[in-house]
């Protein structure tokens, strides 16, 4: 028998940010982003040898241990043995055996919530080896727990729910962990034209979004007006570009995406530096018209949207900083998963 299951990445729209507690507890947050066809991907192999083999084949990184109910967390494979642990505790109450394989098809470090999106397709692999009674919430809810809790990774919520729900979401965050996903209804022709016009860009460089997050919750803990205050301009960001997608005013997305970014930027030290910069307002002289950095920031992928066919000439700008341009399409479906 084999089991596998997969989870789409996601790019973040609006309201990047406000996710992410203190924030979120006190004011609520926002946010709009959509998956697109780049997978995080898992499968498991039952074994009877009283072994676990976990083998992160992007990573290049394997390990074989004793079956065991609890696998120590010691920094290697810590996101494979976190959800084996979890399941184990929650669910199954002994120890397993099994091959784990696991793949991302965007690098760790890269914005688009690799690490949440791979906890969700390992989580979707061992419900559907075990049949375990998980419906979208209480799924994209263990993910989060696995990581923020168990783990204890910095970061928001709202990777976890995009990679299990899939499509364009805005997602409302509150107090107590209360999530609301309201799926968006947008008509075909906008989605076509926003994979026209929207240039997904990998900088070449990774970065950890941790240390970045770690400063934003500590500027709202602290309440600081300026970063606050710039996340309250991303919340209303996530509402205008929700209306514009909806009414098919996408020539404003541009715009819309340079005043997120403006805000983005001032919500904690380290989101941009000067390569991004400098990047971002090479684009923006090519054609594009708005942007920003995918996910906390610092590096990883960055987005920009480029309408009246200024894409080709942007395209030219952006090779010459030395990255790539990532094809996509937009998805409509979550978390999937399925037996051989």
């Amino acid at each position: 028998m084999i089991v596998r299951a997969k989870a789409p990445l996601r790019i973040g729209l609006a309201g990047g940010g406000t996710d992410v507690s203190p924030y979120s507890d006190i004011y609520g947050g926002a946010i709009l982003n959509a998956t697109v066809s780049l997978y995080a991907s898992a499968t498991i192999e039952p074994l009877d040898n009283g072994k676990i083999i976990l083998d992160a084949v992007d990573l290049g990184e394997r390990i074989e241990l004793d079956a065991a109910e609890y696998l120590e967390i010691n920094g290697d494979l810590d996101l494979l043995k976190g959800v084996y642990n979890r399941v184990v505790k929650d669910y199954i109450k002994k120890p397993l055996s099994f091959r784990l394989t696991t793949y991302v098809d965007a690098p760790k470090g890269s914005g688009m919530g690799t690490s949440s999106t791979i906890t969700v397709a390992i989580l979707g692999a061992f419900a559907e080896w075990l049949k375990l009674p998980l419906g979208e919430y209480d799924m994209a809810q263990l993910a989060y727990e696995i990581e923020r809790v168990d783990l204890a990774m910095a970061g928001g919520k709202q990777d976890q729910y995009a990679a299990t729900f899939g499509g364009f979401n805005f997602m409302e965050f509150y107090a107590d962990d209360k999530v609301i996903v309201n799926p968006l209804r947008i008509r075909q022709e906008y989605v076509n034209e926003l994979e026209f016009n929207i240039l997904l860009y990998y900088t070449g460089t990774s970065r950890l979004s941790a240390k970045i997050i770690e400063k934003q919750s500590t500027n709202f803990t602290d309440k600081a007006a300026k970063p606050i205050e710039a996340a309250h301009k991303l919340k209303e960001q996530a509402v205008m570009m929700k209306e514009a997608l909806l009414t098919g005013k996408i020539r404003n997305i541009g715009e819309i995406l340079d005043f997120g970014w403006h805000h983005k930027k001032q919500t904690a030290v380290g989101v941009t530096n000067e390569m991004i910069d400098e990047i971002y307002e090479a684009a923006k002289k090519a054609g594009a018209t708005g942007g920003k950095i995918s996910g906390a920031g610092g590096g990883g992928f960055m987005m920009f949207y480029a309408p009246d066919n200024s894409r080709y000439k942007v395209m030219d700008t952006l090779e010459k900083f030395g990255g790539s341009i990532k094809r996509f399409t937009f998805t409509q479906h979550g978390l999937t998963s399925w037996t051989l």
